[in-house]
C-alpha cells in the first residue's frame, strides 16, 4: 500500500532520484579518482553512498541494521560488481521508507547515534544533497535539485554553521566556506557544508 505523505514532511525521493542518477554514471576510470569529500576517492564515496542508503532506510523503519565487522563505510574495495545497480535501487527504497510520516516521528538510530526522527531525515535529506553534489564535482557530471530539497537543507545547516566560525570539533561538519547572499541556493547550501562551490570567493 502506497503511503499517503505528510506535506509537513520533506519529500527525499527527488534528492534519492539525482543521487542515484549519478552514482549510476560514474566512470570506472575514475574510481581512484579525488572527491570533495578530502578523505574519499570517488569509489570510497559511492561505497558510503551505498551505506548510508542501508542505514537511514533502517533508521526511518527504526530497525536496527547489522554492519557485522565491516566498519564505517567508505572503502572502495568492499563493493561488489552489483553496486551499479544496487546502490540506486537502495537509495530508492531509502527515498520510500521517508515517505511513512511514522519515520519523522519518535526517536530513531543512525550510525550509532540516537537521533529524533525528524532529524535523522534531515540528516538523511542532507547526504543525498551534499553527497550528490560530490558525486557530480568529482566525476564531470552536471547537478541540479529540487527547490525545497535545498530549502530544507539550507535550514538544517544553517543551524549549524556559520561563514567564518570554526567548526565544532564534535561537529558533522567542517567550517563554513562564505557564498556572496546573491549566489544560488545550491552554492549557499555547498557553502554551509564546508565545501567551495563555483561562487565562493
Amino acid at each position: 500500500m502506497t503511503n499517503v505523505v505528510d506535506p509537513d514532511i520533506v519529500d527525499l525521493e527527488p534528492a534519492a532520484w539525482r543521487l542515484a542518477h549519478l552514482v549510476g554514471g560514474v566512470p570506472d576510470e575514475l574510481f581512484g579518482g579525488a572527491t570533495p569529500c578530502p578523505a574519499y576517492t570517488v569509489g570510497d564515496l559511492v561505497e558510503h553512498i551505498g551505506g548510508l542508503s542501508l542505514a537511514f532506510a533502517a533508521a526511518a523503519r527504526k530497525t536496527p541494521i547489522d554492519t557485522g565487522a565491516r566498519g564505517p563505510a567508505g572503502d572502495a574495495s568492499r563493493l561488489d560488481r552489483s553496486w551499479r545497480t544496487r546502490i540506486p535501487q537502495d537509495l530508492t527504497a531509502m527515498a520510500e521508507a521517508w515517505r511513512d510520516p511514522a519515520a519523522w516521528s519518535g526517536t530513531t538510530e543512525a550510525g550509532g547515534v540516537q537521533l529524533p526522527g525528524e532529524v535523522a531525515g534531515l540528516v538523511a535529506l542532507n547526504e543525498l544533497v551534499i553527497h550528490g553534489w560530490d558525486v557530480a564535482r568529482a566525476t564531470g557530471q552536471a547537478y541540479q535539485c529540487d527547490q525545497p530539497s535545498l530549502e530544507a537543507v539550507h535550514a538544517f545547516l544553517g543551524s549549524f554553521s556559520l561563514a567564518g566560525r570554526d567548526a565544532q570539533p564534535d561537529g558533522p561538519f567542517g567550517p563554513a566556506v562564505e557564498v556572496p547572499r546573491q549566489a544560488p541556493l545550491l552554492d549557499r547550501v555547498v557553502g554551509l557544508s564546508g565545501r567551495r562551490p563555483a561562487w565562493a570567493p
